[in-house]
């Protein structure tokens, strides 16, 4: 396991948003609907997989912040219509492997296995069992939800029960059905953490067409749907309304008391939860100013301004000949507010939405994607000054799900939360680090928290001092 922290100096920010068009060029070609973030070829930097609605797969590689398609060489250039991605280090060693999904086809499976062997890829998919033909895949999610060392894989899909893949060293063994995950529903998204803090992931579930959300609560690898008790079942939207649903739950401690709090992208009302502890959360939609009627296909979070608090993007849907805009809500502690730059507002980004530092200067840069065949899917540069972006923390766990907090060194002031990506942007998990915006430079405490077998294991860094990094890169490898 990995950790790599950046904390360079810089100082406070608070003007409105502004984003620039990167290599507009080679970011220009529209149908695409998934995006997300790794470093495939493990030389420190992003890149990016983006997939098409028929034209190959691109695979951008990054070259210290110029980007290259290297799909083709690398052996992910699929022209199949691709729906979901997944990056995740199934195999140990310490590489980040591929998982696509496509729409259905004849005879062929919806999912293709990459494992990555030094920036090439290989065909695994044989080594799944997975289904084919009329299956409408939707999000892939690598998490080691059993404890046991090894990533799992999790698969939510539209029109048949959801799958769960259990990996011994590499040899994969369906047991959804088994361990309760086998959700019928009609799945679109999905998101997991440890909900009740009792130290187990648990797994969160989108469904659409009026079917409830699932959270599943974990119990020594057995799952129960508690998502009513908990109060979150409908998401914020209508209850039984089959013209909507959730397409994209999000996890962010949006309001910085160190729990994990729940957003549901809909079709209809949007939702957002404030996870208040023992397993309850509370619905603070309309006070958040987020309870917007519309339809929504993702959502993502990040300190775009380095302010300390997590802001969030939300991508509307173009349907029935209507495009719904997009936001990009800044949070204020205590609410959303709309700050969208006119330039994200003219674009039709209705489907991928991923935050990463790909330049690493220390703040969050935009990619985006776009189903219309007029579309585009977009690298938008973040240009917060140079004096002020890099008020920043960078952490990369691979290890999904695990938890990242920062506190004032020496001291129980938290100073934020974040989740190693477990199901993200739409159908879509990166593997990239987590950031965090920091008000001050002074030294600060590290913990990471590691949750599974019923514990919460924990690794703390303290007196961690910006003043003696730099704005180098240290790198920290756990066994």
């Amino acid at each position: 396991m990995r950790i790599l922290f950046v904390l360079p100096i810089a100082a406070l920010w608070f003007a409105m948003p502004a984003f620039e068009a990167v290599q507009p060029d080679l970011f220009s070609t529209g149908s695409s609907f998934v995006n997300a973030w790794a470093d495939f070829d493990s030389d420190g930097d992003l890149d990016l997989f983006v997939g098409f609605n028929g034209a190959p797969n691109r695979l951008y590689r990054n070259d210290h912040g110029a980007f290259a398609d290297a799909a083709l060489t690398a052996g992910v250039a699929d022209a199949r219509p691709a729906r979901s991605a997944a990056w995740g280090d199934f195999d140990g060693d310490r590489d980040p492997d591929l998982l696509v999904g496509f729409a259905p086809a004849p005879g062929v499976p919806v999912l293709k296995l990459y494992r990555n062997d030094a920036g090439h890829f290989a065909d695994i998919t044989a080594s799944l069992n997975v289904p084919s033909d009329t299956t409408a895949v939707r999000q892939p999610v690598w998490i080691d939800f059993d404890a046991d060392g090894d990533l799992d894989l999790f698969v939510a899909f539209r029109d048949r029960p959801n799958v769960m893949f259990r990996n011994d060293r590499g040899r994969f063994t369906e047991i959804a059905q088994e361990i309760g995950l086998a959700d019928p529903r009609k799945s679109v998204g999905a998101v997991w953490f440890d909900f009740d803090e009792d130290g187990d992931l648990d797994l969160y579930v989108a469904n659409m067409d009026g079917d409830a959300n699932g959270l599943f609560r974990n119990d020594h690898g057995r799952f129960t749907d508690v998502a009513a008790a908990a109060g979150i079942g409908w998401g914020g939207r209508k209850p039984r309304d089959t013209a909507n649903g959730t397409v994209r739950p999000c996890v962010a401690d949006v309001n910085n008391d160190g729990h994990l709090d729940l957003f549901a992208a809909n079709y209809g009302k949007n939702g957002l939860f404030l996870n208040k502890g023992g397993g309850q959360f509370e619905e603070v939609s309309e006070a958040w100013g987020i309870s917007i009627d519309s339809r929504y296909d993702s959502c993502a979070f990040a300190d775009f301004d380095n302010d300390g608090s997590l802001d969030m993007y939300v991508n509307g849907t173009v349907t029935g000949a209507v495009s719904y805009r997009d936001y990009l809500f800044r949070n204020t502690g205590t609410a959303f507010e709309d700050v969208t730059p006119d330039n994200i507002r003219s674009l039709e980004a209705d489907h991928g939405v991923q935050w990463a530092d790909f330049d690493r200067d220390g703040d969050m840069d935009l990619a985006l994607t776009g189903s219309q065949a007029n579309g585009m899917h977009s690298l938008l540069r973040n240009m917060l000054p140079a004096a002020v972006a890099p008020r920043s923390l960078s952490v990369l766990v691979m290890k999904p799900g695990a938890e990242v907090r920062v506190f004032a060194a020496g001291t129980k002031r938290l100073l934020g939360t974040r989740i190693v990506d477990s199901g993200s942007g739409y159908n879509s998990q990166n593997a990239a680090p987590v950031h965090f915006g920091l008000a001050q430079t002074t030294p600060v405490d590290i913990e990471v928290v590691f949750p599974g077998n019923g514990k919460r294991k924990q690794t703390v860094m303290k007196k961690m001092n910006p003043r003696d990094w730099n704005g180098r890169s240290i790198s920290i490898r756990f066994r």
